[in-house]
């Protein structure tokens, strides 16, 4: 039986990042649910969490519902995710280190 999988994306954008920026690089990221197939929703949120200290600078969530690993291995490999994770990365405050990633089965 295949188990569905939730994909989280923490993000430390860099403080010259615009929320238009944000904004266009969320809406790239839902547009995947029309290109890919196996995603279920897709969801963005500034986290307002008040415990700065453990929150480490990552202000911006969102997150993919995958139907399977096959279609969340779909996913990772496609080039329009990689072109924009790319984005992402190079908004990101340090880079790669300003992105976190947890998946887990809801």
């Amino acid at each position: 039986m295949t188990k569905p999988i939730r994909h989280i994306v923490a993000v430390r954008f860099k403080d010259d990042i615009s929320g238009a920026q944000i904004a266009d690089l969320m809406g790239q990221l839902f547009a995947l649910r029309t290109h890919l197939g196996g995603i279920t929703d897709f969801q963005h949120r500034p986290n307002v969490s008040p415990e700065e200290p453990v929150v480490h600078g990552f202000r911006h969530i969102f997150w993919f519902d995958f139907d399977g690993e096959a279609a969340r291995d779909t996913y990772l490999n496609d080039p329009k995710h990689q072109a924009v994770g790319k984005q992402l990365v190079e908004a990101a405050d340090g880079g790669i280190d300003g992105i976190m990633v947890l998946d887990f089965v809801p």
